[in-house]
C-alpha cells in the first residue's frame, strides 16, 4: 500500500544564514533520517530519493541545502579550510535544535558524510546511526585531481549550465567548493581524531579508486569508529 507523506518546504535561520529545508512526515514510529549532501549538492539534486526513502522506511526525512547551495542564502565569502568542522559542530546541531529533531540517523554523501562523522564525534549522544557514502576522513590526491578536472569542465563545457539547474547562485556555489579544495592548506585537512568518540552503529562505503596504501589507512580509520548498539 502506498502512503502519502506530507512534505513541508521552509527556510530556517541557522548560524545567521537562511537555509532551505524539506521535511517529509513519517507514517511510522521510526527516527528521523537527515540527508547531508555532497560538495555540489542541494535539496533538488537528491531528486525523488527523499520521498522514496520516506515511503520505504516510514521514517520522517529531513533534507537541507547548506549555506551557499540550492536556494539557501548566497555564499558571500571564501570558505575556510575548516568549513566542514563548522557545519558539523555548529550548523547541524543548531538546525536540529530549531526543528526539534532528536537522535536522528544521519545519511551523508561525500562532504556530507564527513560532516556527519564530525557531528557524531563531537556529539555522540545525539546520533542514532550513520549511513555514509564515500566520506572524507583525510584528503586523497585522486580526489584533488577530480576537483581540478571539475574546474576545467566548469569553465569549458556545459557542466555550469547543468549545475545551474540545482543552484540559484551557481557561480558562487561552484567556486566556494572548488577554491577551498584547491587551497594549499587543504591537503592537511583530517578528521580522524573524531572517530574514537563515535558510539552509534555505522555503515560506510568508500570509493573503489582509493590506492592500496590509502585503503589501508582508511580501514584503520574506520576501525577507530567503534560501532555499538
Amino acid at each position: 500500500m502506498t502512503h502519502i507523506h506530507a512534505a513541508e518546504i521552509r527556510d530556517v535561520l541557522v548560524d545567521g544564514k537562511q537555509i532551505e529545508t524539506l521535511r517529509i512526515a513519517a507514517t511510522g514510529d521510526g527516527p528521523t533520517i537527515v540527508l547531508l549532501h555532497e560538495g555540489l549538492g542541494s535539496i533538488a539534486l537528491w531528486k525523488d530519493f527523499p520521498h522514496v526513502l520516506a515511503e520505504r522506511t516510514g521514517c520522517s526525512v529531513l533534507v537541507y541545502s547548506r549555506y551557499g547551495h540550492g536556494n539557501s542564502q548566497k555564499q558571500a565569502e571564501r570558505r575556510p579550510v575548516t568549513f566542514m568542522h563548522h557545519e558539523g559542530e555548529v550548523v547541524l546541531p543548531e538546525l536540529l535544535d530549531k526543528l526539534e529533531v532528536e537522535k536522528p540517523i544521519l545519511l551523508g554523501h561525500s562532504d556530507g558524510g564527513s560532516i556527519a562523522l564530525i557531528f557524531a564525534g563531537r556529539y555522540p549522544e545525539r546520533v542514532r546511526g550513520l549511513i555514509l557514502e564515500a566520506p572524507h576522513v583525510f584528503v586523497e590526491e585522486y580526489g584533488v585531481a577530480s576537483i581540478r578536472a571539475a574546474k576545467v569542465a566548469f569553465e569549458t563545457t556545459d557542466f555550469r549550465a547543468k549545475l545551474g539547474r540545482y543552484h540559484a547562485n551557481v557561480d558562487e556555489t561552484f567556486w566556494a567548493w572548488n577554491d577551498v579544495w584547491l587551497d594549499p592548506e587543504f591537503p592537511r585537512w583530517n578528521i580522524e581524531s573524531y572517530l574514537n568518540a563515535i558510539c552509534c552503529q555505522c555503515c560506510a562505503y568508500r570509493a573503489k579508486k582509493t590506492s592500496m596504501e590509502r585503503g589501508r589507512r582508511w580501514t584503520r580509520s574506520s576501525r577507530r569508529c567503534r560501532a555499538r548498539s
